[in-house]
């Protein structure tokens, strides 16, 4: 094992927790939906207050800094500020935790990694989960200056440095990339021993990554070999130290919907969704992304709170 720190767990034990990515902070044709172009920053308020009315474990905000020209139209230039949207809604919300889902590390010195999300811990009341990854557009690397063949062995020690940083106010790190002494960093974080660090990614470098050095496992999409075969990896390199699995859900609607759902989508009664959902816990999972297919904001506030009444008690 790389990890010379005890792991942390956060997610309740027994029932499987359940988060979401949110909506219109990333505008990605691939997964945003058509109202989201409309919507504004009061929707977002109103999802977040939602969620955490509902149970939500948490809410999650992904990361690009600039999308190239000739991607901007797959991918959409409109991607949040990670640390800016979670501290805003820190302050409309009271228990849902606080997922970068996932922040790329190689971009970002790690002690102003460590730097902005201890404060968002402060700030939150110890809400923060660190949810990193390596990155993969390689077009935005070349921009920001940095080598993208080296994102990987950027991010093992940007881990390194910034559990180090959460342990300590005067971290100490030696490596083949940073080196750091005599420094304090601070508002210490809220949570003890330290906010936990799910490492993002589903190829087998990134699947050893989480088992080496992350408290949690984040996928990003199906992986490869398969999600039961990955989470099998994931435990067999990690040992007997218990560890965060995570899944996603399909497109979910729960009763009947009006509208043709798409592609990998699922609608029916609560306990028909929540069947769904527990197959995922019986693979070993403790903590699945949800998602809505929805018309208007009004409609996925809707579902959210059906999520909450009809398919959450199964869980």
């Amino acid at each position: 094992m790389a990890r010379a720190w005890p792991a942390v767990q956060v997610v309740p034990p027994g029932r499987l927790a359940y988060g979401m990515q949110l909506p219109i902070v990333a505008q990605s044709p691939i997964f945003a939906q058509p109202w989201e172009a409309g919507a504004g920053t009061p929707d977002v308020v109103r999802i977040a207050e939602a969620c955490d009315r509902a149970g939500f474990f948490y809410l999650a905000v992904s990361d690009h800094i600039c999308i190239p020209r000739e991607r901007a139209l797959a991918m959409s230039i409109v991607w949040f500020d990670p640390v800016a949207t979670l501290g805003f809604l820190a302050a409309a919300t009271r228990q849902v935790r606080l997922l970068s889902y996932v922040y790329v590390l190689p971009y970002r010195h790690p002690l102003a990694t460590a730097k902005a999300f201890a404060t968002l811990d402060a700030l939150s009341g110890g809400r923060v989960i660190l949810g990193v990854g390596a990155g993969h557009l390689e077009a935005e690397f070349r921009t920001l200056g940095v080598d993208f063949a080296r994102r990987g062995r950027l991010v093992d020690e940007a881990i390194d440095v910034i559990v180090k940083a959460f342990l300590d106010e005067f971290p100490d790190h030696a490596g083949p990339t940073w080196t750091i002494h005599g420094v304090g960093v601070g508002p210490r974080p809220r949570q003890r021993p330290r906010p936990p660090i799910w490492v993002g990614g589903s190829t087998r470098a990134a699947l050893r990554r989480a088992a080496e050095r992350g408290d949690g496992w984040l996928p990003q999409g199906v992986p490869p070999m398969g999600l039961a075969e990955a989470i099998a990896y994931v435990r067999g390199v990690r040992g007997d130290e218990p560890i965060e699995i995570g899944a996603n859900s399909p497109w979910l609607y729960v009763g009947t919907p009006s509208f043709d759902l798409g592609p990998n989508a699922r609608s029916g009664p609560g306990e028909v969704l929540a069947g769904i959902l527990l197959d995922l816990k019986a693979l070993g999972v403790n903590h699945v992304g949800v998602r809505f297919r929805t018309r208007s904001v009004d409609e996925l506030l809707d579902q959210i709170d059906a999520f909450a009444h009809e398919v959450a008690p199964h869980l």
